[in-house]
């Protein structure tokens, strides 16, 4: 197959750097990651993964993480 396509996108300098330290690491370029994605993208007929709104105690969660509180459970 004759890779003749261009895909050019604008991200956010962190958000990249921290991508392709953890695609090296699994042993994928940017460009492996992204044709992989669309390849998936195909074989699922849509995205590869869920997409929706978060709740509002998943939204607490990521806060809380993001604070770096731990969840106590009442066991």
């Amino acid at each position: 197959m004759h890779k003749i396509a261009t895909i050019n996108t604008r991200i956010e300098p962190k958000l990249k750097s921290q991508a392709e330290t953890i695609l090296h690491k699994v042993g994928l370029t940017s460009a492996e990651a992204v044709r992989l994605f669309y390849m998936q993208v195909c074989l699922h007929k849509g995205l590869p993964f869920e997409v929706k709104i978060p709740n509002e105690e998943t939204i607490k969660a990521m806060r809380d993480a993001a604070n770096r509180k731990t969840h106590k459970s009442n066991l």
